[in-house]
């Protein structure tokens, strides 16, 4: 599958749950098959961790926070230039195909 948004990216939620939509985060892992995200700092997950003791491993219990993927269809690219969310488009230039912003027409990389 193509994907638009690579790891590292700036993206923006523009749909999901109310405490996510707007927030603004990195791109931490992209599962393209799968067409999901996870982006830093948006949609936790709590994790119950059991305490395990066994061959010198020892997990601590308590109760973790996740980042969870998200579809990536709720979010959009940042762009660095204007700043604003935007769709992407794909143009070449010297032989190699380049992210572009729909907005500015900005280079994106």
């Amino acid at each position: 599958m193509n994907v638009h948004i690579r790891k590292g990216d700036l993206v923006e939620v523009i749909t999901g749950r109310e405490d996510d939509k707007g927030k603004r985060g990195e791109v931490i892992r992209v599962f393209p098959k799968e067409r999901k995200v996870v982006v830093q700092g948006v949609h936790f997950k709590i994790k119950h961790q059991r305490q395990v003791q066994s061959e010198g491993r020892n997990i601590n219990p308590g109760i973790l926070k996740l980042e969870a993927p998200l579809d990536i269809s709720n979010v959009m690219l940042v762009c660095k230039k204007c700043n604003k969310p935007t769709r992407v488009g794909v143009s070449r230039e010297k032989g190699k195909y380049v992210r572009i912003c729909k907005k500015c027409n900005a280079i994106i990389d």
